[in-house]
């Protein structure tokens, strides 16, 4: 499923509609982003923030780092202030060495709330994860809105994204008229490259025993959509978006045609943590939680302002699929296929994990289970 391209008349000026700042205009969720929002008669201009200048037809561009405090200067249009600003400038990227990765997002969050409060942007919108509620057995599904956040930092992002609620959270009571919106999609796909997406990447699907995972996804073209209700001040507050409903793990196995390892919960969660203390793989043992237990989003905040997503989650699933096919990971590492037989590392993780399966099963027959 795809939607057509968005249709940018070039040459023409809007006389009314907010003037709408996006931080990360250059690619990904940013860019598509800008592209909607630049082909909206209900959007007067985009202002677009990036290191890089990016492609996009009729868009102001300010090329800058945004943890530059200089950039309450810049969202400024004709002397007055952009009416909103999505800040979409995140690292969330696997390789990324951690302590940068999070000094980035975190300073860069700090730098946007601030400057736009100076600037007298009246509001911010914030993306995370429905990740911040965390995976957990007693999860409600699915999960409402203001729902306590009970996630911790031990998956890959989610201590930088739990920062990020936490500042937008204080940034109304420490400048008071600064409206800020925050949304949570749910697995992300399209384009994304994730310790989630690549679960799908493996030549069998890792499932902890005993453990009732559900799945639900989030096309980034319904997240898009999604930001443009929140920019055209349609919706507001703590938003979670995704597909409507979920899929059962058998499902998910009989969709994908992938078939299961299971293991303990105890061998699969000692072995992650072993593999990436050792540095063999990206993705911490937390990253595990996320596959075992339900964190599934209702939406309904979206819904109740007319929001509706235009993908299922069996339509994203074959998107996804169809994505990372010819794609090989093994405990979220991901394997060239000239880098697979020479990498040690990549080789140690496979054996790590195939070889303890096999010692599971070695000691179950030994004990008649």
């Amino acid at each position: 499923m795809s939607s057509p391209a968005p249709n940018v008349r070039s040459g023409r000026t809007h006389t009314s509609g907010p003037v709408v700042a996006i931080t990360g205009a250059a690619s990904g969720v940013g860019h598509l982003l800008a592209l909607r929002l630049a082909a909206s008669d209900e959007v007067r201009k985009v202002v677009a923030v990036d290191e890089r200048r990016g492609e996009v037809p009729g868009a102001l561009w300010r090329v800058m780092d945004v943890r530059d405090p200089a950039i309450a200067d810049r969202l400024r249009v004709d002397g007055h202030p952009v009416d909103v600003l999505v800040h979409l400038a995140l690292d969330l990227n696997l390789e990324s060495d951690p302590k940068a990765r999070t000094a980035f997002n975190v300073r860069g969050t700090q730098t946007v709330l601030t400057a736009a409060a100076a600037a007298g942007v009246r509001r911010v919108v914030l993306v995370t994860s429905a990740m911040v509620y965390g995976a957990l057995p007693d999860n409600d599904v699915p999960l409402a809105e203001d729902t306590p956040l009970r996630a911790t930092a031990e998956a890959t992002c989610v201590g930088d994204l739990l920062e990020i609620e936490r500042l937008g959270r204080r940034a109304p009571r420490a400048h008071p008229g600064l409206n800020v919106t925050v949304v949570r999609p749910a697995v992300l796909v399209g384009g994304m490259d994730t310790a989630l997406t690549r679960y799908f990447e493996s030549p069998r699907l890792l499932v902890v025993a005993g453990s009732r995972p559900r799945w639900q996804f989030c096309h980034v073209e319904d997240l898009v959509s999604a930001l443009e209700y929140a920019a055209l001040e349609k919706a507001e507050g703590e938003m979670a978006v995704g597909c409507d409903g979920w899929l059962e793990q058998e499902e998910v196995e009989e969709l994908s045609g992938i078939r299961r390892m299971e293991l303990p919960q105890t061998v699969a969660l000692g072995a992650a943590a072993r593999l990436h203390r050792l540095g063999l793989t990206p993705s911490p043992a937390g990253d595990l939680e996320y596959t075992m237990h339900p964190w599934v989003v209702s939406g309904s905040r979206l819904h109740e302002a007319g929001w509706r997503p235009q993908w299922t989650n069996e339509e994203v699933l074959a998107e996804l699929l169809a994505e990372v096919a010819g794609r090989h990971t093994v405990a979220g590492r991901r394997l060239g296929r000239k880098d697979a037989a020479a990498s040690l590392g990549a080789a140690g993780a496979t054996v790590a994990l195939v070889g303890t399966a096999a010692l599971v099963r070695r000691a179950r027959k030994r004990r008649g289970i």
